[in-house]
């Protein structure tokens, strides 16, 4: 029983080496090769098999260089205000939505994720909130601040986040809804981008309900607040 038990200690502390050097090693692959596929696109397009439709993946990838300088702006001013100045985690807006879901008596009513954390997650890992999840999301927000930087994080969020049925990164979601380049967006056309990120299957920016509208003009205003983005 002895061995069997030291054994089992043994694969799991090997198992845990071989885990966190290769994702440090994807890590720093991901800093200059674009990720092919996140998580979510093949789970995105299970269910488009298991539900009989068209299997639909558009994803062109776009340096950050050559996209409008509205649309970061525009994702920082709706997703992440201070996302330029924490190191990853945003604590003082956790700790409101900490305090505020206590209020709704348990029910999760309001999330406190950065960009960085979203990118984390987006990109290796799955949907599906638990605990697990929660801590190597922590892993990997750590690690991706540290090894790619603010400018490299937002390029990969706005090429991988979902923004539509089958459509992902910033580049496709100008091309279908507004028939133009991610290089030729307006600030208008970016604040409505950015507004319907929180259920981009639900809600579109070529047809937004006056939800949408209004969350694209408080989107506006705050990227006047912001001004510019230093990387």
């Amino acid at each position: 029983m002895k061995k069997i038990f030291l054994k089992t200690l043994k694969f799991f502390k090997y198992f845990i080496i071989i885990y966190f050097a290769s994702t440090f090693f994807v890590i720093i692959l991901y800093k200059y090769v674009n990720p092919p596929v996140t998580p979510l696109m093949i789970i995105r397009l299970a269910e488009q098999g298991f539900n009989g439709q068209t299997l639909r993946l558009k994803n062109h990838w776009v340096s950050i260089s050559d996209m409008s300088p509205n649309l970061p702006l525009a994702v920082v001013a709706s997703e992440d205000n201070l996302f330029m100045d924490h190191s990853g985690f945003d604590f003082e807006s956790i700790e409101k939505a900490r305090e505020f879901n206590k209020q709704k008596h348990g029910k999760k009513v309001r999330g406190a994720s950065t960009i960085s954390q979203q990118t984390a997650k987006n990109v290796f890992l799955w949907p599906q909130r638990s605990w697990l999840r929660k801590g190597l999301e922590a892993y990997f927000t750590v690690l991706i601040e540290f090894v790619w930087g603010k400018k490299r994080i937002l390029e990969v969020y706005l090429n991988v986040i979902e923004t539509g049925k089958g459509v992902y990164g910033v580049e496709d979601a100008s091309q279908l809804n507004f028939e133009k380049p991610a290089s030729k967006i307006n600030r208008g056309e970016a604040a409505l981008i950015a507004a319907v990120l929180p259920n981009p299957l639900r809600w579109s920016p070529s047809s937004p309900t006056p939800y949408i509208i209004g969350r694209q003009q408080w989107i506006l205003w705050n990227m006047n607040n912001i001004g510019k983005l230093s990387y």
